[in-house]
Parts: structure tokens; C-alpha cells; sequence
């Protein structure tokens, strides 16, 4: 017979928003046990590309009763930097994480009530067995690598791979590299491998641009103070599917010039249009390299005006920039509705398409067709004692952002803490 514990909150998921739910649950004296599949900070440590950098920077790295004391606040850490200051939180406050303990799925009690201390089983991999009243699932939205279905029909001797396996330029292939996708990921690989001396194409698509510094100030302090800045930052912006939208790209390996389409192209990345299909070694593209390069450039823009009328309405002192930055687009141009992989030694695809959630170990009932989520509101389940961490709320993307942990974490402790008070008759205050 399996063995059976029981705790009162599982948190699936030990990243940063897992660990923020239970150091913000810590915070309230409430017990917790976070279920971790590798290590804490798995994904920041050993799933994504080298020199990956986080663009919103040190101060970001926060967590409930810690946050940033370093010297360079606005300093973009690498993947494992930022695996390590969490491994370190826990460790000081010494959070129950199980590591290595990957869970089979999770079951929701159809009969349970409010007055039932198991609402939930959780199934390990082992055929142990932990059964909690409260169940955070806090694995992530980008979780999921997301390849879109023109891979299938590229010639085989074309070496392919997701941004969540490429390492560096050195793990690949010879040959000229065409990296398909120009979020966070597809621009700084793009990025790396020409600064490297490969040959490489980027296949463009719909993305925000933003400077990194301006009038004094990098993008993360305005981020930081100015209201309508942020909302147009962490709009979703979506189409609505279950793929979650990217973030703007904000960091650069060498904390120089902006990184964007437009300094892309001026290094001798060969910018081409989104891909429609494939056939063999030829892809059929989307003419639409300079439109894209001319959006990004009106999203570079809308931020630096954002910017100034803040500046403007609130009498904020802050110095003037003549000529004001701008996307340059000098080097941008059209290249045509065909990519002949072959013709141009194209020899490796990495494919930066993004991720979308994976909450395939919860029950078909609390999830839509799409396999995400189904939420009463923000951060609750479909069903009582049941919440998510590190998604977006409506239209924003705010909640997913590494310091949105201890807003998202502490709202669910609450809540939790709430639902111990009014079930047990305890005269702790509710509010706090």
C-alpha cells in the first residue's frame, strides 16, 4: 500500500513562484510542502541557453522577507544567478521543498466540502501519496515548449531544436543558423551566434521594442514608478490560445546599445518574415520584414512618449535627450516570400516559438479545451482551495513577472489563512 502523509497546502512547482507561496504561507505560521520535479529553480539553472539573461534585472529578484540588497540593482542576471539566490532563500528559511519528486497527477475529491481537511490527492511518481486541503500549482505558464507545425515539414537533414535545448553556438551544427521568432529568446540567441561568426537568419514576428535606458533612467526604474508604463509593459496582448505572450527584450549581453531588429540587422543578421510553411528545404515566408521592423519601431516610440508625459504631468526633474533614441531601421530590408535552407547553408533551425502552459497532472474538469487553466478569478481554481501562481490576470502580464512572487504569494496566503480562521472558530484577525 502507498504511503499517505498529509500536509495542509501542496505546492506543485519549486521556482520562484512555488517558493513564494510557501515563504509568503511561512510568513502566516501556515504549513506547506513544495513538490519539485528537479531542483529548485530547475528551469533557470539547467533549461534554458547559456548567456541567457533576465531582463528585469536584480531588483526583480525578490521573495517574501527578502528583497534586493546588491549594488546594481539594474545589473541583468544570468539563469543560474537567479537559481541560486532562490536555492539560498530556501535553504535560509528553511522551506519544505522535496526536490527530485515528480507528481504523476492530482486529484480533486468530487464529494469534498468545506469542512474536509483532504480536498486533494496528490499521486508522486514514487506511488507515494500526499493528500492536503489547499493545492498550489505553481509550475508556471511557460512550461510547455511550443513548436508550431511547419517543423514537421522540414527536410530531416536540417538539425531542429526548441530555444529550450539550444545551450550556444558551439553545440550546434556547421552552417548558417535560422532562428525563428523575435522574443526575449530569438534575439539574444540571434544575438550570440553572430557575434559568434555564424551566418544567421532571423524569421521576424509580432513583438514590443522598448530602450533600455532614457532620460537618465533604465527601463526598469520608469517601469517601476510610472503607472501607464507599466500597464502598456504588462499588457498580454494575445490571441487569446493557450500560448502565453513574451515580454519585451530589455537585456544585452555586453549592457551597451539597445537589442532589437534594427541592431540585429546592422551586425549582419539576415532579418526574414514570419514562416508560413515549410517544403522540404524551402520555407514560405510572410513578406512582411519591414512592417514588423516599422511596428517595433512605433512600440519604441509609444514608450519613450509614455515616458515624457509622465515626466511632463508630474514635474518630474529629469534630463532631456537630443536626438532621442530610436529602433534604427537603417539596415532593415525586405527579403522576399522564399527561404532556400539549402542555397543558403542553412544547416540548423532553432525555433524561439515560445512556451504554453502544462497542467496536464490536474484533473480535466478544472482546465479548459486548451488544457489551461480554468479560474474563477486571478489566482483561484475552478474548484475551492485550489490556486495558481505565476499567470496572467485578464490583459496583464504582471503576475507572471519573478517579483510578482511575493504579491502572488502573499494573496494566497491570505486567502488560506482566511479559510483556517473562519473554519476553526480561531479569534486571529482576519485582515493582515
Amino acid at each position: 500500500m502507498a504511503a499517505v502523509e498529509y500536509v495542509e497546502t501542496v505546492v506543485v512547482g519549486g521556482g520562484q513562484q512555488g517558493c513564494g507561496v510557501a515563504g509568503a504561507l511561512q510568513e502566516r505560521g501556515r504549513d506547506a510542502l513544495v513538490l519539485e520535479r528537479g531542483e529548485i529553480g530547475q528551469a533557470w539553472a539547467h533549461e534554458r541557453w547559456d548567456s541567457l539573461l533576465v531582463g528585469s534585472g536584480n531588483r526583480s529578484i525578490r521573495f517574501p522577507g527578502l528583497e534586493y540588497e546588491g549594488d546594481d540593482p539594474y545589473g541583468c542576471p544570468s539563469g543560474p544567478e537567479l537559481a541560486r539566490v532562490l536555492r539560498r532563500y530556501a535553504t535560509e528559511r528553511q522551506l519544505r521543498v522535496r526536490q527530485h519528486t515528480p507528481v504523476r497527477k492530482v486529484e480533486c475529491l468530487p464529494h469534498a466540502s468545506d469542512h474536509d481537511d483532504v480536498r486533494f490527492r496528490t499521486h508522486l511518481a514514487s506511488g507515494a501519496l500526499v493528500e492536503s486541503r489547499n493545492l498550489v500549482a505553481a509550475v508556471g505558464g511557460y512550461a510547455a515548449p511550443r513548436t508550431p507545425a511547419p517543423a514537421a515539414d522540414v527536410d530531416p537533414a536540417v538539425h531542429q531544436m526548441h530555444s529550450h535545448d539550444y545551450r550556444n553556438p558551439r553545440s550546434l551544427p556547421d552552417g548558417a543558423v535560422l532562428v525563428v521568432g523575435a522574443g526575449i529568446s530569438g534575439q539574444q540567441i540571434a544575438d550570440e551566434l553572430v557575434d559568434s561568426g555564424r551566418r544567421t537568419f532571423l524569421a521576424v514576428g509580432r513583438h514590443r521594442a522598448w530602450p533600455r535606458h532614457y532620460r537618465g533612467r533604465s527601463i526598469q526604474e520608469w517601469l517601476g514608478v510610472l503607472s501607464s508604463l507599466y500597464e502598456e509593459f504588462g499588457a498580454a496582448g494575445g490571441d487569446g490560445g493557450p500560448v502565453l505572450p513574451g515580454l519585451p527584450v530589455t537585456a544585452v549581453r555586453d549592457k551597451g546599445d539597445d537589442l532589437n531588429l534594427g541592431t540585429l540587422a546592422a551586425k549582419g543578421v539576415t532579418l526574414v518574415g514570419s514562416v508560413r510553411a515549410a517544403d522540404g528545404d524551402r520555407l514560405l515566408l510572410k513578406d512582411n520584414v519591414v512592417e514588423t521592423a516599422e511596428a517595433a519601431a512605433r512600440s519604441f516610440r509609444r514608450a519613450l512618449d509614455l515616458i515624457d508625459t509622465e515626466i511632463r504631468d508630474r514635474g518630474f526633474a529629469a534630463p532631456e535627450e537630443h536626438p532621442a533614441p530610436a529602433l534604427p531601421l537603417g539596415s532593415v530590408t525586405a527579403f522576399g516570400e522564399t527561404l532556400d535552407l539549402t542555397h543558403h547553408a542553412v544547416t540548423t533551425i532553432v525555433w524561439c516559438t515560445g512556451f504554453g502552459p502544462e497542467y496536464g497532472i490536474l484533473p480535466r474538469h478544472v482546465l479548459d479545451g486548451d488544457g489551461a487553466p480554468v479560474r474563477r478569478q486571478g489566482l483561484l481554481g475552478a474548484v475551492p482551495g485550489l490556486y495558481y501562481a505565476g499567470l496572467p490576470d485578464g490583459d496583464s502580464l504582471a503576475p507572471v513577472g519573478i517579483g510578482a512572487n511575493v504579491e502572488n504569494g502573499r494573496f494566497i496566503a491570505r486567502l488560506i489563512h482566511v479559510d483556517h480562521v473562519l473554519r476553526s472558530g480561531s479569534p486571529a484577525p482576519l485582515a493582515g
